[in-house]
């Protein structure tokens, strides 16, 4: 990563207000439904670099998966008896993953409070979720209520891309941060908007190591591990297991 881009001397305009980031969480819903059949596809299974994290659970287990797409997170946890919660905001992806896996439970949800009673889950999982969620009031929103639905010693396993090596990413990145040293974006520093073919664009913010430790830290989560897991040399996404 660049000086300038990891400098927090950057960061002097006002931070993302609650208004615009319910505004932007709205864009990405809208987003998923339109490109629910289309993205799935490129979804169908669980990635290979992912399938170790289904060691955090156990026989009997209540796992929420928390931004669950199409519920492909299932195919990971195998042959585990456990009892398997998906929720999203996209109804388009609820849906599919209704049809996808027809024994299993999944809901709508605000994208902001979760829908159960407090220590409910013995693991969340949050996998390539919590880029997609704009700014930092939100985010601690969100990962509070991940917190307040876990059983005390509860596991929360989130994963976020890691989009500083993606050459694509660069010139989107760049002129979203002009146009926020130009005041002329709501958007957040580390935040773009990423084109997904022609047909439409997804909101990211680009975690960097000691933010994304200190956004799960705010949320009153216990940080047990925090490393990169890699797709091949040129992906990678930052891997946060915490415990409430």
């Amino acid at each position: 990563m660049p000086p300038f881009f990891n400098s927090a001397k950057i960061i002097f305009c006002d931070a993302m207000n609650r208004e615009s980031a319910i505004k932007i969480t709205e864009g990405v819903r809208r987003f998923y439904d339109n490109q629910a059949d289309d993205f799935s596809r490129t979804r169908l299974g669980i990635w290979q670099e992912f399938k170790p994290l289904a060691d955090y659970t156990q026989d009997g287990d209540k796992i929420l998966d928390l931004g669950c797409g199409n519920g492909r997170l299932i195919e990971l946890l195998g042959d585990r008896q456990v009892n398997y919660i998906g929720i999203d905001i996209s109804r388009g992806l609820v849906e599919l993953a209704k049809k996808r896996y027809p024994d299993f439970q999944f809901l709508v949800f605000n994208g902001i409070n979760i829908p159960f009673a407090a220590n409910y889950f013995d693991k969340i999982y949050c996998i390539a979720v919590l880029h997609h969620v704009p700014g930092a009031e939100l985010r601690r929103d969100l990962l509070a209520e991940a917190r307040r639905v876990l059983k005390p010693g509860g596991k929360l396993i989130l994963t976020v891309w890691y989009l500083w090596h993606r050459t694509g990413s660069w010139g989107t990145l760049f002129k979203a941060v002009v146009k926020k040293l130009l005041k002329l974006s709501e958007l957040d520093f580390f935040d773009q908007l990423v084109p997904w073919g022609k047909t439409g664009q997804r909101y990211f913010h680009t975690f960097r190591k000691n933010e994304l430790r200190r956004t799960i830290e705010s949320a009153g989560f216990d940080i047990k591990d925090v490393r990169i897991v890699r797709k091949g040399p040129k992906n990678k996404n930052w891997l946060v297991v915490a415990s409430k």
